[in-house]
């Protein structure tokens, strides 16, 4: 028995999401993640990894409002905008349909369901950063669709 661990990590299924972010300057980000559950019942808590270099991050990381939207079955065209990451100056906003709420989080119109979160606590056990963000209100944009699963073929990779 053995071989590479990475192999079966790949295998523990994760939904898609879009973690959204609007800096005070007013600068839109984003970035498709897969590593997101629910951690606390009381206080409402999630948990996201969340790399070095992912647009939005100092906003996130400075306590900013933030917006994990949860991609749905019904439409995914959006999800190119995201998928391969974007340069500076480029804005995949122009092309996708959003709405910022009252609390500055960008909201994806065309997303099943969406979190409005602030930063509570950060660990680092590894390459990643384990963001616990508290969910601070939710909308649901498209109740019949249900939630995009994500599958990788190892764990060394997205």
């Amino acid at each position: 028995m053995g071989g590479d661990p990475l192999l079966a990590v790949g295998h523990i299924p994760g939904g898609l999401f879009v973690v959204t972010a609007v800096e005070e300057g007013g600068a839109k980000h984003g970035y498709l993640a897969s590593w997101v559950q629910q951690a606390s019942f009381d206080p409402p808590l999630v948990s996201l990894a969340i790399k070095e270099g992912r647009p939005g991050r100092g906003h996130i990381m400075g306590g900013g409002t933030f917006a994990v939207n949860v991609v749905g079955g019904h439409e995914g065209g959006y999800l190119k905008h995201f998928w391969k990451g974007y340069g500076d100056g480029d804005s995949p906003f122009d092309e996708v349909a959003h709405t910022v709420t009252d609390d500055g989080a960008l909201v994806l119109k065309e997303a099943k369901s969406a979190m409005v979160c602030r930063l509570e606590s950060v660990a680092r056990p590894g390459d990643h950063e384990i963001v616990f963000a508290r969910v601070l209100s939710s909308l649901v944009l498209e109740d019949d669709s249900r939630p995009k699963v994500h599958i990788r073929r190892s764990g060394a990779e997205y």
